[in-house]
């Protein structure tokens, strides 16, 4: 018999044990007890190897079958089988999990576009540099494709294949390998557009938007915090990360570059624009020049964009109408809006004067604090018809103007132009090879990343709207890379149907086993043991993360949050916690649920690719320097809410 089964036969045997030893006698016990030793048997059902959906399932229609017999046998097995229907049902009508396929499908397909091998590549050549080049690039380009597949075992298997023989053949430290390669891959389940944060937000009913906007900052912190890691590892110890030789950075240029690096310059405006005016070599064709010339001031073009729809944005005329409040009472624009909202009194006001209120340029309306202050110092009179024709008249004139842009605004544009001037002051002709190579595998996913993201976030469409619009993009670039076909296209649908339906089961095993939960009281147990504890909101937050941290070494995330998070969700509103901050603690927790053995699914991904003498126990010693960054990331998190909750909290006021 297998070491699991003997392993998962003992724990069920110590949990019986334990019933017999802790739970009250039969005569005492009630229905909460039995809810409570559901939650044990689901648990160790699911440790011997069950499948977690059609377990759950089982185990909520027994003990709901229990349940409902203890207050009416007659109807009890009609209860149940309605209680099953009407929550498959709940979960067949949500509409936030239409988005979970269609977000796998275009992982499935970004996978099989065979982009990987060309952004690792030229994100190891643009960070050849930096101490632990090999492994920074790694953890970037892991970090980057799980973003925009989101598939954990895909990713680590990929760069188990790709990434691993060459940091090995470069001398690194397989502990170090293994670790930038797992931790790099599990990124995709925080980072969005994650399922993980989809299945908290459908259990827990929170937004998913606010979930995305949330868990974007805490993705990018947790991913640089191991690029730090590897950095000092390396600088520290430099046997364990080998920098670069100098013969690897070099970068074949084209015969164009080496003619003009030679002859003109070997920076690229420079070189290209002198290329360009002065007498050519034959070799060197004007049509050649002014495409590469089009490529480097890409980057110039991108900023210019940007920041002129930034200056648009800002400089963009007041309302009418909130030009015409201030005009009306009598006000000045002024800065203050906060301080109005806030209902704070502003003094200082001075009374219109005769000929009309001149509205100084480059101001911002405060439109209730002006109505607070005329009530309380001018009488309430009404407006004569004439001169609230002449306020309106006022008002439009006003708002026709557009604003002054902010000084914040200068500051950026200055530290961006700063910025620009120094790149291309180093912009050689490698480095306009390794652009290029960027711009075949980089930009394109990063784009759609952004283009799927934007969306969501910033409100111009729904997850389900933008993960379909995200499958499109997934389409279109695996047709540009050639890698469209009737094969790749059913392969992806069949696993983008598997991996649906599981978690479509998983949701309505989970829906039936909370309902089985509650009906026996085993919420209520819990929630007045919880409470007779007398924890401060602090102490709680901590128990909880303690208990998902705990739960993520015998446990995979799916089953936590479908199991757990109910039994956690309802305890928040006594402690004061907001159910979106807790969410992101949790998914940041979570990911401690593929690299924690026994059950570090990553890692036995990595072992299933790795040369033969790359052991399993070098893999686990290679994850947990990551997942100490792990917890100093969620301690970062909770000491600095903001990191996680300043996003939502601006576009979503």
């Amino acid at each position: 018999m297998k070491k699991e089964v003997w392993f998962g036969l003992t724990i069920m045997a110590l949990v019986v044990l334990s019933a017999f030893v802790l739970l009250p006698t039969p005569s005492e016990m009630t229905n909460g007890h039995l809810g409570l030793l559901m939650l044990a048997l689901v648990v160790v059902a699911i440790m011997l190897g069950f499948p977690t959906a059609f377990t759950l399932m089982g185990m909520g229609m027994i003990f709901a079958w229990i349940a409902y017999k203890s207050q009416n046998p007659d109807l009890a097995v009609q209860q149940t089988l309605d209680l099953m229907v009407q929550r498959a049902y709940s979960v067949m009508s949500n509409d936030v999990l239409i988005s979970i396929p269609l977000f796998v499908f275009m992982g499935y397909l970004i996978e099989r576009a065979n982009l990987i091998e060309k952004l690792f590549k030229s994100m190891h050549l643009a960070m050849a540099r930096l101490p632990g080049s090999l492994a920074v690039a790694t953890i970037v380009t892991c970090a980057i494709f799980a973003t925009a597949t989101g598939i954990v075992g895909a990713v680590v298997t990929l760069m188990g294949l790709l990434a691993l023989p060459a940091m090995l053949r470069a001398g690194y430290s397989v502990q170090l390998s293994a670790g930038a390669i797992t931790a790099g891959g599990c990124l995709g389940i925080l980072i969005p557009p994650s399922v993980m944060l989809i299945v908290y937000g459908a259990t827990a009913g929170v937004s998913v938007v606010k979930l995305y906007a949330g868990a974007f900052f805490p993705g990018i912190m947790l991913a640089t915090l191991y690029v730090l890691y590897v950095v000092i590892i390396a600088k520290w110890k430099p046997h364990m990360a080998p920098p670069m030789s100098a013969e690897d950075r070099i970068v074949p240029l084209p015969a164009f570059a080496q003619v003009v690096s030679k002859d003109i310059s070997n920076t690229v405006l420079p070189g290209l624009i002198g290329a360009i005016k002065g007498k050519r070599n034959a070799a060197v064709p004007m049509r050649e020049l002014l495409n590469h010339l089009v490529i480097a001031l890409l980057p110039l073009l991108a900023v210019a964009a940007i920041m002129g729809t930034i200056y648009f944005k800002v400089t963009a005329p007041l309302p009418v109408e909130t030009v015409e409040g201030v005009v009306a009472m009598g006000g000045e624009l002024s800065d203050s809006v906060e301080t109005a909202e806030e209902g704070e009194s502003i003094s200082g006001l001075s009374e219109p004067e005769a000929d009309g209120l001149q509205l100084p340029p480059g101001t911002e309306a405060v439109s209730a604090a002006s109505e607070a202050v005329s009530t309380a110092q001018a009488p309430k009179e009404a407006t004569p018809a004439p001169a609230a024709a002449a306020v309106t008249a006022d008002a439009e004139s006003a708002a026709a103007e557009r604003q002054d842009a902010p000084l914040s605004f200068w500051i950026g544009l200055a530290s961006c132009a700063v910025a620009l001037a120094i790149f291309y002051a180093y912009f050689s002709f490698a480095r306009l090879e390794i652009f290029k190579m960027l711009l075949g595998s980089f930009f394109p996913l990063a784009l759609m990343i952004l283009a799927v993201l934007g969306t969501i976030v910033f409100g111009l469409a729904t997850p389900t709207e933008a993960a379909a619009m995200g499958s499109l993009g997934g389409l279109l670039l695996a047709a540009a890379y050639r890698r469209l076909n009737y094969v790749v296209l059913r392969e992806s649908v069949y696993l983008t149907a598997k991996t649906s339906a599981m978690v479509c089961w998983l949701f309505v095993g989970s829906s039936i086993f909370s309902a089985a939960f509650a009906l026996l009281g085993g919420q209520e147990i819990i929630n007045s043991w919880v409470l007779g504890m007398d924890l401060t909101p602090v102490q709680f937050m901590i128990l909880a993360q303690v208990v998902i941290f705990l739960l993520g070494w015998p446990l995979e995330w799916t089953e936590i949050i479908v199991i757990f998070m109910p039994i956690f969700i309802p305890l928040l509103p006594h402690f004061g916690i907001d159910p979106l901050f807790f969410g992101l603690l949790v998914a940041l927790n979570l990911q401690t649920a593929f690299l924690s053995p026994p059950v570090a699914m990553a890692a036995f991904y990595l072992k299933g690719v790795s040369p033969p003498h790359v052991t399993l126990n070098q893999i686990f010693a290679g994850m947990l320097p990551f997942m100490a960054i792990q917890v100093f990331a969620i301690v970062l998190l909770y000491m600095f809410p903001a990191i996680g909750m300043w996003l939502p909290e601006v576009l979503y006021k």
